[in-house]
């Protein structure tokens, strides 16, 4: 019921979409260059508007009280949360690469991109439901709040810029969002190298998926009262 709400179809569609556009357009760059940094826009942003809306959207149809009365648990409603996210992104991310694949571009390692998507569909979705910790049931203030977040950190990812080709300070900055490991990965996969060892990536990529889950659960148990 939340895919096609207009906050997810925009942010989460349309937006990476027309930026990749921005980027591109006037560009001669190889496609197998773009395809990587366009799976890391659609899942990021695709996994992560979701989730921050279901919460404030469940409090201002007064749903919210409904499924609190049921034998659940608030870890139970989390899951489910970030059960609806992981989807959507995992799956609307297959799109990019199958245009990558009608335009030529191969992929060289399918295991660790599909690996590397669904592990990322996880972590940017327990990511997007920390957003919605504010005890608020307005959806217009929690898509504000995740976009001041989001959009810096594409811009620091790896997706428009190499990590390679980043000054040493950009390269700290870049380390520290979870979206550069991903793209990372991507690039491993389609282009064949990686700034860093794919084993890094894999282990960045569980540790922010635990950091954000457990931060996810601990904030929604103590704000979950504050919503009635």
């Amino acid at each position: 019921m939340y895919y096609f709400k207009g906050p997810v179809v925009i942010f989460g569609v349309l937006f990476p979409l027309f930026l990749f556009l921005a980027f591109y357009i006037g560009r001669k760059l190889p496609a197998a260059f773009l395809i990587p940094g366009l799976v890391a826009m659609t899942i990021f942003f695709t996994s992560t508007s979701v989730s921050p809306m279901i919460m404030p959207w469940e409090t201002q149809m007064k749903t919210l009280e409904r499924l609190i009365s049921c034998p659940v648990t608030v870890r139970t409603l989390i899951a489910g949360d970030i059960l609806a996210s992981f989807i959507f992104g995992a799956c609307i991310s297959a799109v990019p690469v199958a245009v990558g694949v009608a335009l030529g571009v191969g992929v060289k390692s399918p295991v660790i991109l599909a690996t590397a998507v669904l592990l990322s569909a996880f972590c940017f979705s327990s990511l997007g439901l920390l957003f919605s910790t504010p005890p608020t049931s307005l959806v217009s203030n929690i898509m504000m709040l995740s976009m001041f977040v989001k959009f810096p950190v594409i811009f620091i990812s790896g997706i428009f810029i190499p990590v390679e080709q980043m000054p040493s300070w950009g390269v700290v900055v870049a380390s520290l969002s979870p979206l550069t490991y991903f793209t990372d990965l991507a690039r491993f996969s389609i282009q064949g190298y990686a700034y860093y060892p794919i084993y890094v990536d894999f282990i960045a990529l569980f540790v922010y998926s635990a950091l954000f889950l457990l931060l996810a659960v601990k904030l929604h148990e103590r704000a979950l009262p504050k919503r009635f």
